[in-house]
């Protein structure tokens, strides 16, 4: 669990609410359902129509990597690389098939799997490296997704205050209709700004540090597994990856 998103999303409501409470503000006047569809729904909307199917499944799949990141334990598969090339060493690259069968990272298995199969290590590389790029680049994508939400946010909250304005403007013969149309004006503002800064744009560079832990942690299992093909001392190999670990 990400500490740091919960306190931050706790931090920025306390705030806020905290300040328009000692300013003499009431929560209710911050609910407005009307301009919370306005916003919400013109924003998803708008990034609906930029984002292909596929990609927009897969950010729903890693909002939830914003509080529950995928755990990545670099220190641990230094320690098994090594412990892969010993066997290698020892044993022969046919003595890692039974490690192969039983490794739960689906990364390493496929690297382990190139590797007791007799492959180059060139070829190791380049095929490890495309199914990197390729993650890589489906990742970023999906995060991308909220970056979008960031932006068309708040230009939705002034289409929304400009409704709520011009809603005022048609019941100007009538002022108890004019309270709620300035509301809905104003909190349409608030709840794009609102939501693009607090939320959107916050998951999306947070999903992009995430996406670059794992690609980092990926080309780190490739280099490991490269070395072994190699025929690298184990001490070498475990030297050259701590690197990745600082």
């Amino acid at each position: 669990m990400d500490i740091l998103s919960i306190a931050g999303i706790a931090l920025a409501f306390i705030a806020i609410l905290g300040g328009n409470a000692l300013e003499g503000g009431h929560l209710s006047s911050l609910m407005q359902l009307t301009a919370f569809i306005i916003v919400f729904g013109g924003t998803l909307g708008a990034v609906l129509i930029q984002t292909p199917l596929n990609i927009f499944m897969r950010s729903l799949k890693t909002v939830m990597w914003v509080i529950f990141p995928p755990k990545v334990a670099a220190a641990e598969a230094v320690q098994k690389i090594v412990n892969w090339s010993n066997i290698a060493r020892k044993e022969g690259l046919l003595g890692l098939e039974s490690i192969t069968e039983s490794e739960p990272e689906l990364f390493a298995r496929k690297g382990l799997q190139l590797l007791v199969d007799g492959s180059d290590p060139e070829a190791i590389r380049s095929i490890m490296e495309v199914e990197v790029g390729a993650l890589e680049y489906h990742d970023t994508q999906a995060a991308k997704v909220f970056e979008g939400m960031g932006g068309y946010s708040p230009t939705i909250g002034i289409i929304g205050a400009v409704m709520g304005l011009i809603h005022v403007m048609n019941n100007l013969a009538d002022p108890s209709k004019l309270g709620s149309g300035i509301a809905v004006a104003f909190v349409a503002t608030i709840y794009g700004v609102g939501l693009a800064n607090l939320f959107f744009l916050p998951m999306a560079n947070k999903l992009k540090s995430i996406v670059h832990v794992q690609t980092q942690f990926r080309e780190m299992i490739i280099e490991g597994i490269v070395s072994i093909a190699e025929g690298e001392n184990p001490r070498n190999i475990e030297t050259k990856l701590q690197g990745y670990i600082h």
